[in-house]
């Protein structure tokens, strides 16, 4: 993972050399001869979207150098910006023109790109509507550059669906109003320490200064950036090298034990989610009914699969017999040396060796409740 430090040096050197350009510069159209590049907002207060957008596309090696125009001028935005986002009444994708506040616009991640399933129904905004055109470029870029990670075009794609999923989805529901819960029931408690909130905060208030809102601008843009980058290299390498390993004891389950019902995890990793989903990818749903992993040499635990990922029921738990017992007591009843302990409802044991454990699990996928 990068340090906090790495990324302090790369968010200043790209954000604060490049001077924001105001709206009251000279409208200008753009030549051939013009090398600046220029990124289009609006201006007055920011939002979390248009903040993520933009150092999104700065991510990109044509707009890395990019200066940020903000106005609520669309002829100006219009003849000097290579990319206009969250401004202008128009989305053209084929004119780098990515607004999203018209009446007409109800894209979704699943409109846009119908090749990633109809899951995603949530109104995108200008972060959403970068992400969907750019986000796969982006997700490369910043784990080349900051992880040393070269991903499949499979993996990458698993990659970009999983930061929608959890970063920017919630960034599109929340600019475009959509409710937590159906049926207006109004929620117990606010959260108020999002990324969106924070963004938020980050705006001139009401009895300050608004002459230093384009700087407070690209504090938003290096307090975002930070958090989109850990996520995308926590997910770019930990997640994704938690499924590959979670697959490959999936497909590798018959070794283990002749049903498929055992997989042996050599080390813990989260595995309940990348389980539920490869089960459906290789149609082997329901199969799988307990998980071996260890904590270290002398602890290793068998699990039991969850009916679904968040859920406390089992396919299969321990047998019940053995539920709440340990150590001698333990290995006694159930005829299996080094055994440490069962959990009262089941759902989890322990013993002191792999080959202690693989029994357990084997004696109880054989057991007959």
């Amino acid at each position: 993972m990068i340090s906090l430090g790495g990324f302090k040096t790369f968010f200043v050197r790209n954000f604060y050399q490049s001077a924001i350009i105001m709206a009251d510069e000279s409208k200008r159209i753009k030549t051939d001869n013009d090398a600046e590049v220029y990124i289009g907002t609006h201006n007055g207060t920011f939002h979390c979207d248009e903040v993520v957008g933009c150092f999104m596309l700065r991510q990109l090696p044509e707009y890395k150098n990019a200066k940020i125009l903000r106005s609520r001028d669309i002829e100006l935005l219009r003849n000097k910006c290579d990319i206009i986002i969250d401004v202008g009444g128009e989305f053209d994708n084929s004119r780098k023109w990515y607004d999203h506040h018209q009446k007409t616009f109800q894209e979704t991640l699943s409109s846009l790109r119908p090749e990633l399933g109809n899951e995603f129904k949530i109104r995108l905004s200008s972060a959403g509507l970068v992400y969907t055109f750019y986000g796969e470029r982006i997700i490369d870029e910043i784990l080349r550059h900051h992880a040393d990670i070269n991903l499949s075009k499979n993996n990458l794609q698993l990659v970009f669906k999983q930061i929608y999923k959890n970063f920017i989805l919630e960034i599109d529901a929340i600019d475009n109003g959509v409710p937590m819960f159906d049926d207006g029931v109004e929620p117990k408690y606010d959260i108020s320490t999002s990324l969106s909130s924070r963004i938020s905060r980050l705006n001139p208030s009401w009895d300050e200064d608004k002459q230093n809102i384009d700087e407070k601008f690209f504090k938003a843009m290096d307090v975002a950036g930070k958090e989109f980058v850990e996520n995308v290299i926590n997910i770019g390498k930990s997640w994704i090298n938690a499924r590959e390993y979670v697959r490959e004891a999936l497909l590798s389950a018959t070794k283990v034990h002749e049903s498929g019902e055992i997989l042996l995890l050599k080390r813990f990793c989260p595995w309940k989610v990348h389980l539920a989903n490869l089960e459906i990818e290789y149609n082997l749903v329901g199969v799988p009914k307990l998980v071996i992993f260890s904590e270290n040499e002398q602890s290793w635990r068998i699990a039991g699969v969850p009916i679904s990922p968040r859920s406390f029921l089992g396919r299969k738990f321990l047998p019940i017999p053995w539920r709440g017992l340990n150590n001698d007591d333990l290995s006694s009843i159930a005829g299996v040396s080094d055994l440490v302990f069962v959990h009262h409802t089941g759902f989890i044991g322990g013993a002191k060796t792999k080959e202690s454990a693989l029994q357990m699990a084997i004696k109880s996928i054989q057991w007959k409740d």
